[in-house]
């Protein structure tokens, strides 16, 4: 069995029509203001290193390049030419 997570609690300051409509929201999903915002927090987190693992993972990709099959037919000089 995996170890427990140590949990902390923090507090946040929002206006009473923000906290009404989190109070319906949260109803309507069965859950609580701070089950929801938990679960968006984590989501929120969570993306966040998918993109960056993602970013990483495509920058090792493009350093060795990609092979597009085309050859060159002309030399810098050729080109360069007037």
């Amino acid at each position: 069995m995996p170890a427990l997570e140590e949990k902390q609690n923090i507090t946040l300051r929002l206006s009473r029509e923000t906290i009404q409509k989190a109070r319906v929201l949260a109803a309507q999903r069965s859950t609580s203001i701070s089950g929801l915002l938990t679960s968006q927090i984590e989501q929120l987190a969570n993306s966040e290193d998918e993109y960056e693992k993602d970013m990483r993972e495509a920058l090792a990709l493009m350093d060795p390049g990609f092979d597009l099959g085309g050859t060159h037919k002309l030399d810098r000089a050729a080109l360069h030419e007037r």
